[in-house]
Parts: structure tokens; C-alpha cells; sequence
């Protein structure tokens, strides 16, 4: 390996993240994509609150507010949070569990291209005739008859992007079952890597029925089959089954690595033994067990009947006990605990009664009766979101502040750090507390405006001067990023001080083979252990022997660049139902799936067998020297 040079300058580095199967470079590539997504949902997000921030606006029109809200949804939760969440999942959980990759370091780049490229064609929607327009649920009574192709760009780029987060949830599974090291027990395994276990298995079993569904969808739309289309003889409210057989599962893929986020930090920077671990991982096992079993709360007013609409109340409401297990084992954890305030410290303490919070509206709202009057209220809207940004996106932001220095070997400022929070902590509270009593008072979701002189004034523009303050507090974050990594100044492996679990026994960031010798694991919080005793660096398992590692490839690009012109010629083929079928529709969809096809004949054809870094190099970069 010393043989080979290392390249140098902007193309080289381009050249290398599209051709990449390592790991931590894939974790930055879902953190730069997931992070633009994020701030283009944010910006639709601002859109909406501007929009309703005072009653008869008219900043965007109806059919515009349509399509910026489902948008904002779709992107937030398909294209942000989970990209980001499989951001550190993959930077963190293999040297959580002391493997040099993942199981499939291939197949890991190629789930990342096609979240990329399905996330890319569903955005060129804005530019191609329009956005969906049938809300992020894309129910099929709406979808159906939504003009123009908003709703195929959805059907097809989630399809692409679905099935490279499905390959991601099986990389994952494989990686923990099989590439724990020696010692590492299941119930050794940190928790962020136990919550990445469940939510993957989550990911196998709930993305199947979206796929499902999307794939109906898309022919009823594309190809005139009637599976939804109740004038036909279909059924639409099967559609709403599939999605939240995926729906509410999803939840738990989002908010569960949050979990194991906060599971991380608080025992750090309390400098305690996360207490009740045994309890936390057979509660993390729970959630995921009952996440199936709850999803028809989302269709208490669709006619289910009474039995139907009681057993799914009571699964939901039984959900909460797992949750309040986590949410008790935490706050033990932090009691009598040596308590260090850092940035993430403080989206954790802000985390707690946040979630509980939207955890409290979600029990309400198993209540069947209660759920008829507040449905459809933005009552449900302050709900989810006080889950999904009380739980997921304040996870995100303590994430990016703890796992930057293992990322990037730099530290984001601390005082930066805090003014994010308060505003983000603040702006949060504000925009979405006042829409409990706005749902209580009447005020239906997805609505373009509101009348003068119904009480809904105050309570909007509260709201809308919360958003902005959010907007402020991630454009602060935004500088504090960019000035960090022009100060470029350099962190050690532990830049924390208290790290207990093995990712803070490597250098920041790891080399690019992560463990120059297998460690050898000998107890829960297996780099506390070894600090205690005295030692700088973890126990080897091994002797120090040749690494063997994977070649990188450009065929995952090609593989998903692939899909991404053949969703093209679907989309434009002769027989879809739009009636704007293109002579060049068909040839498109052909080329397309050639390209993908013919990228994956090369990849069984051709041996590929990767690379050995010898010993010799290893004890070469012990001495001060630079393995290529």
C-alpha cells in the first residue's frame, strides 16, 4: 500500500467520494446530502408558516401551499432524517462493535447512490410541471386524480430511494449479527449500535408493504391498472393500510437511533454507567415488537369498526410503556451522576420533556373517541412533530455536536453550540406548543389560509415567529460548521474526555482501516474499562497481521444513475394515464435499465478481490509514516 500514491486536489477528492465503499466516507456523503435536504424541507417548512401567518394570505397560491406542504413532509422524512440517522449510523456502529467495515461495503455505497438519485428526481419535480400535490401520505383518493406528473416523480423517486434504504437496513443487520468483535456479546453491544439492530430489522420488515403500495400506485397511474380506483372495482383505502403498515413502523426507524444517540451522550457526560442497560435493550426490542401493531390508530375515522379501533387503541397506548422505561433509566442515569454541560448535554436535557410531550398527545390520541374530534386538527400536527423534532431532529442536532470531532477531527464551537440550541429550543416550543390549543379550537391541517375573526390569529403568528427563530438557529449552526472547518483545528481520539464506548479509543477521524488489530472487547463499556486500568489503547484480540480491505467502485453510481433515466422514460412512456406520453419515453426507460443492468453484469462478471495492507506499512504509520 505505501506504493501507491495518494492523490491530491479537488477532482481527486470528488473522484473518490463517487467511487467510495469506506464507511466513514459514506457517512459524510449522507450527512452533506441529508443536510441539504434538510434545509430545503426547512425552507418549505418556513414557506407554510409565512403562509398562514396572518388570516387570507395570499404569499402562495392554494395549489402551491398544496405542493410545498407535501414536499416538506416527503423530504423531511424520506430525504433528511433517515439519511442523516444512516449518516452516523454508519460512522459510528462499526467501531462501536470493533469491525473494519460493513459487512457489504459495496452494497453500502450503492444504498447511498439511490437515496441520492431517487432524492435528486423527486426534487426535479419543482422544475418538471410541478410538485406532488396530495399530501406526503399521498392517499390514493388524492393521488389518483392529481394532475400533471407531481405523484409519479413521488412513485418513482421513493421507489429508488426505498430500495437503497432497504439495502442499507440489510448492511446493517448483517454487519451486527456477523462483525462483532471477540467478546462483543449482544448484551455488551452499545446502545447505539442495539438501536441501529432494531430499527434495520424495522427497515426489512416495513419497507416492503410502502414498496408495495407505491409500485400499485404507480402502475394505476402509469400504466391504467385500477387497484385503487374504487369506480373500477378497487380499493382505496388499502392504500392507506400499506402506508402505515410502513407509517407508523417508521416512526420507530426514526426516532429508536435517536434513542441510542441519547443513550450515548448522557452516560458520557454524566460520567456514569447508563443505568437499567438490560432493561433499555429489552425496552429497544419492545418498541420495535409493538410498532407493528399500532398502525391503524392513523385510521380510527375510516370505519373500522369497534373491535377493530379498541385493540389497535390499547396496542398504542401499551407502546408507551417501553418509552417511559427508556425515559426513567435516563433520568436515573443523570441522577447522582457527574453532570458536564456540553451542546450535546443540552439537546439531551431539552430532548426529555420534548418527547414526553409528544409521547402524552400520542396516548390522547389512542383514544379512539378523542381521535374522531381531534383528526385531521392541528392538534395531530403539534403532536408528530413534537415526536419527530422533539425526538428525531434534536437527536440530529446532539449527534452532530458529540460525533463531529470522530468525523471530521475537528470540534464545533461550544458558544455557537449554545446559541443554536436556545433558539432552535425556544423557536421549536413556539411554533408548535400554541398548535395544540389551534387543533383544540378547530383549525383543520392542510389548509392554504384561515378566516378573520375565528381566534386563530395569535395562535398562527406565534407560531410562524417560532419558525423563524428555527430557521435562525440552524443558519447559526450552518456558520458554526463552516467556521470550524476553516479554523480546521485538530481534536485527539477522546475529544470529549469521558468517552466510554471503543469509536474514542481510535484517532479523530479513524484511519481509513479503522483497527490496526481487532479488539479484543471484555466488558460493557469496553474504552472506560481500559482507561481505568491505565491503558492508552484498547486490548488487542490479534496479533498485528496484513488488513485485507475492498477496492472502491464506480458501479454503484452507475447502478443507480441507471434507475434514475430509466424513471424517465416510466414516467413519459406512451400508455401513461396523464396522456403526455413521449415517443422517446420508451427508448429512455430502455436505455436506462441497460445501463443499470449492464453495470451490474460487470460487477458479477469481473473478480474483484480487493487489496492487503501489509504489516510492514502498519508499523510504518505507528512510526510517524503515511499508509496510502
Amino acid at each position: 500500500m505505501s506504493s501507491v500514491a495518494v492523490k491530491k486536489g479537488l477532482g481527486a477528492s470528488i473522484w473518490g467520494y463517487l467511487t467510495t465503499v469506506d464507511h466513514k466516507k459514506i457517512a459524510h456523503l449522507y450527512l452533506g446530502t441529508g443536510g441539504f435536504f434538510f434545509l430545503l424541507g426547512g425552507i418549505e417548512a418556513l414557506f407554510i408558516r409565512i403562509q398562514l401567518m396572518k388570516p387570507n394570505n395570499n404569499f402562495v397560491s392554494e395549489q402551491l401551499f398544496n405542493e410545498i406542504m407535501t414536499m416538506h413532509g416527503t423530504t423531511m422524512i424520506f430525504l433528511a432524517a433517515m439519511p442523516i440517522l444512516f449518516a452516523f449510523m454508519n460512522a459510528v456502529v462499526p467501531l462501536q462493535i470493533g469491525a473494519r467495515d460493513v459487512a457489504f461495503p459495496f452494497l453500502n455505497a450503492l444504498g447511498f447512490w439511490l437515496f441520492f438519485f431517487g432524492g435528486m428526481f423527486l426534487n426535479l419535480s419543482w422544475f418538471l410541471g410541478g410538485a406532488p400535490d396530495a399530501g406526503w401520505t399521498s392517499y390514493a383518493s388524492l393521488s389518483l386524480r392529481s394532475g400533471g406528473h407531481g405523484i409519479d416523480f413521488y412513485t418513482l423517486g421513493l421507489q429508488i430511494s426505498g430500495f437503497g434504504t432497504l439495502i442499507s437496513g440489510i448492511n446493517f443487520l448483517a454487519t451486527i449479527i456477523n462483525m462483532r468483535a471477540p467478546g462483543m456479546s449482544f448484551m455488551r453491544m452499545p446502545l447505539f449500535t442495539w438501536t441501529t439492530f432494531i430499527a434495520s430489522a424495522l427497515i426489512l420488515l416495513a419497507f416492503p408493504p410502502l414498496t408495495i403500495g407505491i409500485f400499485l400506485l404507480m402502475f394505476d397511474r402509469l400504466f391504467g391498472s385500477n387497484f385503487f380506483d374504487v369506480t373500477m372495482g378497487g380499493n382505496t383505502i388499502i392504500w392507506e393500510h400499506f402506508f402505515w403498515i410502513f407509517g407508523h413502523p417508521e416512526v420507530y426507524i426514526l426516532v429508536l437511533p435517536a434513542f441510542g444517540i441519547f443513550s450515548e451522550i448522557i452516560p458520557t457526560f454524566s460520567r456514569k454507567r447508563l443505568f437499567g442497560y438490560s432493561s433499555m435493550v429489552f425496552a429497544t426490542v419492545l418498541i420495535g415488537f409493538l410498532g407493528f401493531m399500532v398502525w391503524a390508530h392513523h385510521m380510527f375515522t375510516t370505519g373500522l369498526g369497534n373491535v377493530a379501533n379498541a385493540i389497535f387503541a390499547i396496542a398504542t397506548m401499551a407502546i408507551a410503556v417501553p418509552t417511559g422505561i427508556k425515559i426513567f433509566n435516563w433520568l436515573l442515569t443523570m441522577w447522582g451522576g457527574s453532570i458536564k454541560i456540553t451542546v450535546p448535554m443540552l439537546y439531551a436535557l431539552g430532548f426529555i420533556p420534548s418527547f414526553v410531550i409528544g409521547g402524552v398527545t400520542g396516548v390522547m390520541q389512542a383514544v379512539a373517541p378523542l381521535d374522531y374530534q381531534l383528526h385531521d386538527t392541528y392538534f395531530i400536527v403539534a403532536h408528530f412533530h413534537y415526536v419527530i423534532i422533539g425526538g428525531v431532529v434534536f437527536g440530529i442536532l446532539a449527534a452532530t455536536h458529540f460525533y463531529w470531532p470522530k468525523m471530521f477531527g475537528t470540534k464545533l464551537s461550544e458558544k455557537l453550540g449554545y446559541v443554536t440550541f436556545t433558539l432552535f429550543f425556544i423557536g421549536f416550543h413556539c411554533t408548535f406548543f400554541i398548535q395544540h390549543f389551534l387543533g383544540l379550537m378547530g383549525m383543520p391541517r392542510r389548509v392554504a389560509t384561515f378566516l378573520p375573526g375565528q381566534g386563530l390569529e395569535l395562535g398562527n403568528l406565534i407560531s410562524s415567529i417560532g419558525a423563524i427563530l428555527m430557521a435562525v438557529a440552524v443558519i447559526t449552526l450552518l456558520f458554526n460548521v463552516v467556521m470550524t472547518s476553516i479554523r480546521n483545528k485538530k481534536v485527539g481520539a477522546d475529544p470529549w474526555e469521558d468517552g466510554r464506548t471503543m469509536e474514542w479509543a481510535l484517532a479523530s477521524p479513524p484511519p481509513f482501516y479503522n483497527f490496526k488489530q481487532t479488539p479484543l472487547v471484555r466488558g460493557l463499556d469496553t474504552w472506560w474499562l481500559e482507561k481505568m486500568e491505565g491503558k492508552k489503547e484498547l486490548t488487542p484480540a490479534e496479533p498485528l497481521g496484513d488488513i485485507h480491505m475492498p477496492n472502491n467502485s464506480i458501479v454503484p453510481f452507475f447502478i443507480s444513475l441507471g434507475l434514475f433515466v430509466a424513471a424517465f422514460g416510466a414516467m413519459y412512456n406512451p400508455l401513461n394515464s396523464v396522456g403526455d406520453g413521449k415517443s422517446w419515453g420508451l427508448p429512455v426507460l430502455i436505455i436506462g435499465l441497460g445501463i443499470t443492468f449492464g453495470s451490474m453484469l460487470i460487477r458479477s462478471l469481473r473478480d474483484d478481490f480487493g487489496y492487503h495492507i501489509h504489516k510492514e506499512d502498519l508499523l510504518e504509520d505507528d512510526k510517524g509514516g503515511k499508509v496510502g
